[in-house]
């Protein structure tokens, strides 16, 4: 039977303790195992998730939606451009209005601050699906995805290289959470909004082949992220010599990871010889968001079970 908790909300990374992180991770293992073994779990029947969508998704519409399906429930997607946040009704009444009427809610939107009014206005869980600032979902698949090829991420190097995006900001919570040290590269202009980093865990590199020297993971992301498309030319060639190489992952450690939350432009923030290489897991990562989320909405909307999945 779960144990009784409050409403949590999973709004960036450092929402959660890294012994939650370990009960969640533990959980994942489990789900997936079921579901690779075709094992029925449905443990949210007549649970409702409901998907708010303000940027464009696959693989964050792919997971959660098929997720809550698996586990027994129904999931509703909703865009704003058809449903009255597009006329615009106030974040603060969604919030009030959707939570009555489900169990739990996805939001990937544009500022951090619309999904914080949100979930302050919401009788259920809310998750970050992504904004601006934050992607902890992709992240926590992410060490999922580590401890699945490497074990445990703590005391490890993860290098980042590219634009100081919600990615980054979500890596070096998560550092100050499990303990890892990340090495940061970004071209000048580019550089992180210390408004948004609370660790000291982290270096950052001039030089992006630094970055990389001795890393357990090499991280990366595309150049222009949704929402500043009109900056691309400008940061194709700010960007010049930020391309994840084979010359660049040959500097990590030898049996060194890359990652990519995708979509990947080849030739661009990553060479075809890493991505599709013997190091790259992106594959792995990319179906890891689906397991990991359930297990995350198990958490949220169960708490912790005393019995095993």
């Amino acid at each position: 039977m779960p144990i009784q908790k409050q409403i949590k909300h999973y709004l960036q990374f450092s929402d959660f303790t890294l012994e939650e992180y370990e009960y969640v991770i533990e959980r994942a293992h489990l789900i997936k195992r079921k579901f690779k073994n075709y094992e029925i779990y449905h443990p949210l029947i007549d649970r409702t998730l409901v998907m708010v969508f303000e940027k464009n998704s696959t693989r964050t519409r792919l997971s959660f939606e098929a997720g809550m399906h698996q586990l027994g429930g129904a999931a509703i997607y909703l865009n704003t451009r058809d449903s009255q946040l597009g006329r615009g009704e106030p974040v603060e009444d969604a919030g009030q209005v959707m939570s009555r009427m489900c169990d739990i809610i996805m939001v990937r939107t544009f500022g951090q601050d619309i999904i914080e009014r949100f979930a302050a206005n919401s009788r259920v869980p809310v998750i970050n699906g992504l904004t601006n600032e934050h992607h902890p979902c992709q992240v926590f698949a992410d060490i999922f995805t580590f401890y699945e090829h490497r074990g445990p991420i703590t005391g490890k190097t993860v290098a980042w290289i590219g634009d100081a995006n919600n990615m980054l900001y979500s890596w070096l919570q998560a550092a100050e959470v499990f303990g890892f040290h990340v090495n940061v590269s970004t071209p000048k202009g580019y550089d992180m909004d210390m408004s948004l980093v609370s660790t000291d865990r982290y270096t950052f590199f001039a030089n992006p082949s630094d970055a990389c020297a001795s890393a357990h993971l090499v991280n990366t992301d595309v150049w222009t992220s949704m929402g500043y498309e009109e900056e691309n030319a400008a940061r194709l060639k700010a960007f010049d010599g930020w391309i994840v190489d084979g010359a660049k992952m040959a500097r990590a450690a030898p049996d060194a990871l890359f990652m990519h939350c995708l979509p990947a432009h080849r030739g661009e923030e990553v060479a075809a010889e890493v991505i599709d290489g013997p190091q790259s897991v992106v594959w792995d990562e990319a179906e890891n968001r689906l397991h990991i989320q359930k297990a995350l909405i198990e958490y949220l909307l169960l708490g912790r079970l005393d019995t095993p999945a």
